[in-house]
């Protein structure tokens, strides 16, 4: 029988109302928890609210190793525990009260550069300012495309100050901010802009295949979500890459069958696992997989992006494995009825998960910054014979900071020779080389040293745990 589900019809005056009346109350707890720090939000729900709070932790590189969320409908109360990256509790009074104004901003206008500022720490760039020209440019992926495309934007006089471009199943998809290289500033000129697209296009059709839709869109981007001025890259890369299909050939694990993957609780199965059910007027999804930063951030981002809101979720990591549940429903109500919509579901958290997974080596910079350099550096990179499969890179004032995951030009190990002349030609630019190491690129809370014994202790559905938790939860926030 289909389901039904009506819904009032909200005023967005009204709803703005509402949340500058209550705006969201964040209390930073570093007492109650002797391991980490705890982050507890209450707010006036609204759809999105979720995946703002996340994204502002995300964005400070900070490790939420568990999550407790709980909605109503109407409120909206949330528990992270968090660390830095080297596991210690969060101190720092600049950073406690940057987070603080962040989530709250995040719903209110934004983050501001003053708010920015006060923040004692480097923050790498998450947020661009559309003060920038900025390129969006999906299609088919192929050895060298970077290369090629800052080479042109070198040669016709764009200045790239900040760029990040993810590979995955034969896709691409790159966000490329630029300044005129000859008189500073946004590409206002139509003519100047059309110039770029036009060589933009003939880079990427240039090994055009029948069939392909490749797509170079130039605006100023203004992701759904983000304040006006600013664009949250990473999200806005989920959005694209979702648009050119590459969840469609994403597949989960088969070995999870009901209860548990054994493989995967002992440490040797390195596949994703996405599992779905009816339960209690909900849609049940639980995902189990390797540990890694940002998991959270990515998993709640294909959520948004598929227009679910999530009502309630339990999060959290034994070791290197993390497993997340979430109750969920659409955004007109319905839950998910048909096998047809479980399996998009499931392919589109795997290929969520999959997108930012660690592949190759992975060479760090840190350099003056100048006309041209993200052309110098993947030139180096292409012309020793290596591929580019994740990359980010962003400018702060005279400095050029960034990272780049490389393979060999199928896919596998990088030839240390390789490395070595890569390494020599861009001199003191590369600070560090580290070999990547699948999606457990570093620790996410938990011991790594765990037993099988006590891993296999935790085999029990974090569902159910989930449901005794609640009321706890409720408690603490209501202290806030």
């Amino acid at each position: 029988m289909m389901e039904i589900a009506y819904q009032p019809r909200v005023d967005s005056e009204i709803e703005s109302l509402v949340e500058r009346i209550n705006p969201p109350r964040v209390c930073v707890d570093n007492d109650s928890d002797p391991e980490c720090t705890l982050v507890k939000v209450d707010s006036a729900n609204k759809y999105g609210i979720l995946l703002d709070m996340v994204q502002v932790l995300a964005d400070l590189d900070l490790v939420i190793s568990k999550t407790y969320i709980s909605s109503d409908g109407e409120w909206f109360m949330d528990v992270f525990h968090v660390t830095d990256q080297l596991g210690n509790k969060l101190t720092d009074r600049s950073l406690i009260l940057y987070i603080q104004q962040a989530i709250c901003s995040s719903r209110t206008g934004g983050i501001t550069k003053e708010m920015q500022s006060n923040l004692k720490r480097e923050v790498q760039q998450r947020h661009v300012s559309t003060e920038h020209t900025a390129f969006e440019i999906t299609g088919t992926n192929r050895p060298g495309l970077l290369s090629e495309i800052s080479a042109v934007l070198s040669d016709i006089g764009c200045h790239v100050t900040a760029a990040v471009a993810w590979t995955h199943h034969e896709r691409a998809a790159m966000v490329i901010y630029l300044e005129d290289g000859f008189n500073g500033g946004p590409i206002i000129d139509p003519m100047r802009k059309a110039q770029v697209k036009d060589h933009l296009d003939t880079v990427m059709e240039a090994h055009h295949r029948v069939g392909d839709e490749s797509r170079v869109v130039v605006r100023i981007v203004e992701a759904k979500g983000a304040p006006v001025g600013w664009a949250h890259t990473e999200r806005r890369l989920h959005e694209l890459m979702y648009a050119e299909g590459d969840y469609e050939s994403c597949f989960d694990c088969d070995c999870f069958s009901g209860d548990r993957c054994d493989a995967l609780w002992r440490g040797r199965c390195e596949r994703i696992h996405v599992a779905i059910e009816a339960c209690n007027g909900y849609s049940m999804v639980n995902v189990k997989c390797r540990d890694r930063p940002k998991l959270l951030f990515d998993t709640v981002c294909a959520l948004k992006e598929l227009q679910f809101v999530v009502f309630h979720a339990v999060a959290g990591a034994k070791g290197s494995t993390a497993e997340q549940e979430y109750f969920i429903r659409k955004k007109n109500g319905c839950t998910l009825e048909t096998e047809v919509q479980r399996e998009r579901l499931r392919h589109c958290l795997v290929a969520a998960i999959s997108r930012r997974a660690s592949r190759g080596l992975k060479l760090e910079i840190r350099t003056q910054n100048k006309m041209g350099l993200l052309s110098d550096v993947t030139r180096v990179v292409r012309e020793n014979g290596l591929s580019i499969t994740r990359a980010e890179m962003s400018t702060q004032g005279d400095i050029a900071v960034g990272s780049f995951y490389v393979t060999d030009v199928n896919g596998g190990e990088t030839d240390p020779n390789a490395v070595e002349a890569v390494v020599r030609e861009l001199g003191g630019a590369v600070v560090s080389a580290v070999k990547a190491v699948g999606m457990m690129s570093m620790r996410m809370g938990g011991s790594t040293s765990a037993s099988v014994e006590q891993q296999d202790k935790a085999k029990s559905s974090i569902g159910r745990m989930f449901w005794s938790k609640l009321e706890r939860l409720s408690t603490s926030i209501r202290s806030l």
